[in-house]
């Protein structure tokens, strides 16, 4: 892990947020009826919300 200077007193091992993947985070806006009817499906089928629309998005490509 990179070391970090930090602002009260040197550097620190491992400052900030980890990566949680290699993937690109992208991000987007939504009508709360559109991710709820999102939400249904994903609970439905056992998935994540992100895994959810990720085949949706593919599906529709």
């Amino acid at each position: 892990m990179k070391k970090v200077k930090s602002g009260w007193g040197g550097e620190r091992k491992g400052a900030g947020r980890p990566a949680t993947g290699k993937d690109p985070l992208v991000c987007i806006r939504m009508p709360e009826k559109l991710v709820a009817a999102i939400d249904k499906a994903a609970e439905k089928e056992g998935v994540s919300r992100s895994e959810k629309i990720r085949e949706l998005i593919e599906k529709a490509l």
